[in-house]
């Protein structure tokens, strides 16, 4: 059974965003609002709890590896986490630490995960929780990005289909069926 969305509260969230700063940035589909509001309801829809939900609607919040725009500065995490609770801004902290090469290259099916955080150059092993709010987030971005750009597919879908292999032990069986629809069954021998 899918979760009831509350688009209202989505926009109250984002509201309270925009007035700290965070301005309208273009993204690769139109609108950086637009797919963090995607995100959310990507992740709403596979039953993630609340604070992966609402870290997918801030989730870019302070530039991310992929995404240099930041909409606020990491001294503003406080106010983040005023809006969105302590426990989301930490997921969203981690996903715009992500050092992505370092990170996504190193996953291997059934291992933990070594996490490079960007900003501070640290190293660690993201635990269980970590590893499935991060890998989660993760799919949801690209698939919400994936939805609405064959091309985007065309470019990208072979590379992820392989990355979300390796995640597979982390990710809901919900984000799971999303990958099969959008991007088809990996095939070939993955690492």
């Amino acid at each position: 059974m899918e979760k009831h969305i509350d688009h209202k509260s989505i926009q109250q969230k984002f509201l309270q965003l925009k007035a700290l700063g965070a301005g309208e940035f273009a993204h690769l589909n139109g609108s950086l609002e637009t797919h963090l509001k995607g995100t959310y309801q990507l992740l709403s829809c596979w039953n993630a709890s609340q604070h992966v939900c609402d870290a997918g609607l801030f989730h870019a919040a302070y530039g991310t590896d992929g995404f240099e725009e930041s909409m606020l500065s990491l001294d503003e995490r406080q106010k983040v986490g005023s809006i969105i609770g302590e426990e989301a801004e930490q997921i969203v902290y981690l996903y715009c630490a992500c050092d992505r090469t370092y990170v996504f290259d190193g996953i291997i099916l059934n291992q933990p995960i070594v996490f490079k955080d960007r900003f501070t150059k640290n190293e660690f092993t993201l635990s269980e929780q970590q590893a499935h709010q991060f890998c989660e987030l993760t799919v949801a971005n690209e698939l919400d990005i994936a939805m609405h750009s064959p091309t985007f597919i065309a470019q990208h879908g072979e590379a992820l289909q392989k990355l979300f292999l390796r995640m597979s032990s982390y990710l809901s069986q919900a984000a799971k069926v999303e990958i099969n629809t959008l991007l088809g069954p990996v095939t070939g021998h993955h690492s």
